[in-house]
């Protein structure tokens, strides 16, 4: 049986180095982009996958610039891929508003040129196509649990761009026919995520206080309520997406809420730090047992506007496609401290 060809575009990202786990594990042949930089090439999330025999001939990886249209449409000429899954994005919503251009660049137009390329080369009827879309563009609303159906509001240069990428889906799947799917995540972590999200930011920063190696950690709105959930298990719902026997947009979330101040109060109980919270605003602080200040709220951190509430309703992904999250919150602060903690340990040791 011929194997299945997926292109993932952003595969060195959290959610590529696990949706190339899946789809291998799935016997695909997947070709991985990277984008082409001077800097040190970042691919620990991938390492594993192309050093190891068995796995790398069939995980080929190849250079990608989406705001380059020739660079897309040869590409996908090149690997008539079966399956795209366009993961990739400057995806960090403050450096948005710093990078509004760039960021519209990639995440709006990137989409195009790759729907575009579709078009040109011919592979409408060949390829299926998943855009990563994302819960910031419903925006501020009083709406408790937001759905396919819930009104779209973004309010920063991120989550304008990830509207305009979900239109140019329907725009394309309506009007060239082409498979064109949109999975709208709310927030999604693990251990792979990037230093600079907040998440991981507050894990990193705790476990460091805890070995003496960091005073303080400085963040921002402690009061933003999140639906967060674990990355290895909205990879397997993007996949099951492109799976379903036609196109159509999916929420994909966990229905479960907890704020940014309530995440570290679980963090700090795992890591047996007593810690307390004191004063409002930007003036709140926390102190540990030795009424030390260890976590400070700083101006920085705040954006120009920001989303302070999201929370999915994930009943049409259960429904149509048997998905439903495997991991809880703790499971997930769980694997991310473990991570961290031997991470710190190996870098000592060097």
């Amino acid at each position: 049986m011929k194997k299945k060809i997926a292109l993932i575009t952003g595969v060195t990202g959290q959610d590529g180095s696990y949706l190339a786990e899946l789809l291998l594990k799935k016997n695909y042949v997947v070709y991985g982009c990277r984008r082409r930089s001077s800097s040190v090439f970042s691919s620990y999330r991938i390492d594993h996958l192309y050093k190891t025999p068995e796995l790398q001939k069939n995980f080929i990886l190849k250079y990608l610039d989406l705001t380059d249209s020739s660079n897309v449409n040869r590409l996908l000429s090149e690997t008539k891929p079966d399956e795209v899954y366009n993961l990739a994005a400057q995806s960090h919503v403050g450096v948005s508003f710093e990078q509004p251009e760039y960021t519209s660049n990639v995440n709006a137009l990137g989409t195009l040129r790759l729907l575009e390329g579709i078009k040109i080369n011919k592979l409408i009827d060949k390829t299926r196509f998943y855009q990563a879309s994302s819960s910031e563009i419903f925006g501020n609303t009083s709406k408790k649990y937001l759905n396919e159906t819930s009104n779209f509001s973004p309010i920063s240069p991120y989550s304008v761009s990830k509207l305009f990428s979900y239109h140019t889906v329907l725009n394309y799947r309506n009007g060239y026919n082409i498979f064109a799917s949109n999975g709208i995540l709310f927030n999604h972590e693990s251990p792979r995520r990037g230093e600079f999200f907040v998440t991981r930011k507050i894990v990193l920063g705790l476990i460091k206080i805890k070995l003496g190696l960091m005073k303080t950690l400085y963040l921002g709105n402690l009061d933003s309520k999140r639906d967060w959930g674990h990355a290895e298990d909205y990879v397997e719902a993007q996949w099951r997406i492109l799976q379903y026997n036609k196109p159509d947009d999916f929420v994909i979330s966990t229905g479960v809420q907890i704020s940014v101040r309530d995440f570290i109060k679980k963090v700090a109980k795992k890591l047996n730090i007593k810690i307390v919270f004191k004063g409002k605003g930007l003036n709140e602080v926390a102190y540990d047992e030795n009424k030390k200040i260890i976590i400070r709220v700083s101006k920085n951190y705040f954006r120009p506007l920001d989303v302070t509430n999201l929370l999915g309703d994930y009943s049409k992904a259960k429904k149509l496609l048997n998905w439903k999250p495997k991991k809880n919150l703790d499971n997930l602060i769980d694997e991310m401290i473990k991570f961290d903690f031997d991470d710190l340990k190996t870098r000592n040791k060097n």
